[in-house]
């Protein structure tokens, strides 16, 4: 039944269905309609950012530091630029308009993934002079041993990697939580391996649980993401060392997902990279189902677009999507499918050369070739510009 109702899907807001020529028109109305399934409205709080600690490690300056939510733990997050930004700037930025003083870097929200692994977030993207052996594992298989916010710092940005909801210091309080759910965290010591894969466990077998919880309440798990992104994102802009209209994002897999929403609903992002995570729902819901988080999940939304719709709705912003070929999250064809429906969008409006689609063999990864091919090009259009 599910296949054949996915199937019949006919995706009225997509921006490729014929009453749609206007981007900004279109791009109004179909934000607003998302807004509305997205279903979270938390009262207004104020950020507070609070610096922790600054550190240097690995030809990086690092901040440590946090702000509130309206709910829950406050947010920790690591701030990152190259050591030597912050310096007059040099003569060969004069042609720039900004007047002479501190330097406005380009920045990049580093997006963490999913994989699993709720203990840690944002440690997964950074260098850090101690890493817990469970972080370099998932690292050399995510990311082929390499800190890709680490490694983007040093090419001269500012890189903000934050924890999202249920991550690192945003995860559940097992204090909190009946001890019925949290026995077999009963004995192990917090922080060491034995504690971080039961906790990954436990975190992994009540996602349902939280999903059913959200929606009960009236809040969808995709609205809470896209939230703490943008508000990651109003912590960016409020810095004096980042240039506002430089501001790109990108991760993998759960980090490409908060990339199509985040870049998708949010003007101020400006360039996106989107990693091992883009396919049709159709075609999910014929072969990947079962593999996927509650976290993808927004009620209804097939009965206005599908995925690659979604993303364009940034109006057209340069995009790239990598693909892995022989990734078992994602269907072959669901990738291909989606990757000539972005072309097509793309040309619909205009900006053929703003969306670039790589594909790569080989499984779910973001490895040191597509950072690299990531890399250069947030460098084409928030770095190499006049």
């Amino acid at each position: 039944m599910a296949e054949s109702i996915a199937a019949s899907c006919r995706y009225p807001y997509s921006f490729l269905a014929e009453e749609w020529d206007d981007i900004n028109i279109w791009q109004r109305l179909v934000r607003g309609k998302l807004f509305d399934l997205l279903s979270y409205n938390p009262p207004r709080t104020a950020l507070n950012p609070k610096l922790i600690k600054t550190f240097e490690h690995d030809g990086v300056h690092i901040e440590l530091l946090s702000w509130d939510q309206p709910y829950g733990p406050p947010t920790e997050a690591y701030f990152l630029k190259p050591l030597e930004a912050g310096k007059d700037r040099s003569r060969k930025d004069r042609n720039r308009k900004e007047k002479p003083g501190k330097e406005k870097l380009p920045a990049v929200l580093a997006l963490h993934d999913h994989s699993g692994f709720k203990y840690y977030g944002k440690e997964k993207l950074v260098s850090l002079p101690e890493e817990h052996e469970t972080l370099r594992e998932l690292k050399a298989c995510a990311y082929e041993g390499a800190s890709w916010a680490t490694r983007l710092a040093k090419q001269g940005y500012a890189v903000l990697a934050h924890d999202l909801f249920l991550w690192g210091s945003r995860k559940m309080l097992t204090d909190e939580i009946p001890a019925e759910f949290t026995a077999a965290l009963n004995g192990k010591e917090k922080g060491s391996r034995e504690y971080i894969e039961a906790y990954n466990s436990f975190c992994g077998e009540h996602e349902s649980m939280i999903a059913k919880s959200l929606f009960m309440a009236g809040a969808t798990w995709p609205g809470v993401m896209l939230y703490e992104d943008m508000r990651a994102l109003d912590y960016l802009l409020g810095r004096d060392d980042v240039d506002p209209e430089r501001i790109g994002c990108g991760g993998l897999s759960g980090g490409g997902e908060r990339t199509i929403f985040l870049s998708g609903m949010d003007s101020r992002i400006k360039c996106a990279v989107c990693a091992g995570f883009m396919t049709t729902f159709s075609q999910t819901v014929r072969h990947n189902i079962s593999h996927h988080t509650w976290m993808f999940h927004l009620p209804r939304l097939s009965n206005l677009m599908d995925l690659p719709d979604l993303v364009s709705l940034s109006g057209g912003i340069p995009l790239m999507v990598q693909f892995c070929e022989d990734d078992p999250l994602f269907a072959i064809k669901g990738q291909r499918e989606s990757h000539e429906k972005l072309h097509r969008i793309f040309k619909k409006m205009g900006e053929p050369d703003l969306y670039s689609g790589r594909f790569f063999p080989g499984g779910h990864r973001f490895d040191i070739n597509m950072q690299d091919i990531a890399f250069d090009w947030f460098d084409c259009w928030l770095k190499d510009i006049p």
